[in-house]
């Protein structure tokens, strides 16, 4: 399946130049799994056959990124009393988390989410999902463009260069990246592990 997904972008880019490094590049940030770890890498090996242009090839890769993100943030910001609050409202006791916790999250976001949007611009698979909440906790926008924009900047500018480094030999990257993905996603697990645990414990030590 990974290889089949990265021949389709190979493709694509080579089909569609610019735009379709536009193109991937806000899939992927709208919530949409598509991994920048082949896209910028690819396309920055075609610069030195003249293809792209480095510094519009990182520029197209952030802009790419930022719309997006916008369409995820708007996504969770209108979305959020229709449907997230709802579903939280009436299925939260199946799903763990009160109407309260929520609320918490949600303001802890509002207070704090400015570094974490940020941070998670560099990281893959989380880079994919960040706006959403972002949208739900109503971040402030100005904010969360720049942090978004300077974030999605340097990624686009590190898989760019690497791509250039490597020339044809940029394929080599996809298992440093798939480890950390594994990382990753690991970690994420391991936490809502812990986050049921905790739950389960607190729903027995009440009802007990």
């Amino acid at each position: 399946m990974v290889e089949l997904i990265g021949g389709w972008i190979i493709h694509f880019i080579s089909t569609l130049g610019y735009f379709g490094v536009f193109i991937l590049m806000t899939l992927e940030s709208a919530l949409i799994p598509i991994p920048s770890e082949v896209t910028m890498p690819f396309s920055g090996s075609l610069i030195a056959s003249g293809r792209f242009d480095f510094w519009i090839l990182v520029i197209v890769g952030t802009a790419g990124n930022l719309t997006g993100s916008l369409l995820a943030y708007w996504l969770g910001k209108w979305g959020q009393e229709a449907v997230v609050r709802k579903v939280i409202v009436k299925y939260g006791k199946y799903l763990l988390i009160s109407e309260h916790e929520y609320n918490r999250s949600e303001r802890w976001f509002r207070n704090h989410g400015e570094i974490v949007v940020f941070g998670s611009r560099i990281l893959p698979v989380i880079r994919t999902f960040i706006s959403l909440p972002a949208g739900v906790a109503k971040m402030n926008l100005t904010r969360f463009i720049v942090y978004t924009s300077v974030g999605s900047f340097i990624w686009s500018l590190f898989l760019t260069s690497i791509g250039v480094t490597l020339g044809a030999n940029w394929k080599s990257l996809e298992g440093y990246f798939r480890k950390f993905d594994v990382v990753i996603v690991v970690a994420c697990a391991l936490v809502v592990i812990w986050y049921v645990w905790h739950k389960l414990k607190h729903v027995r030590r009440t009802s007990g």
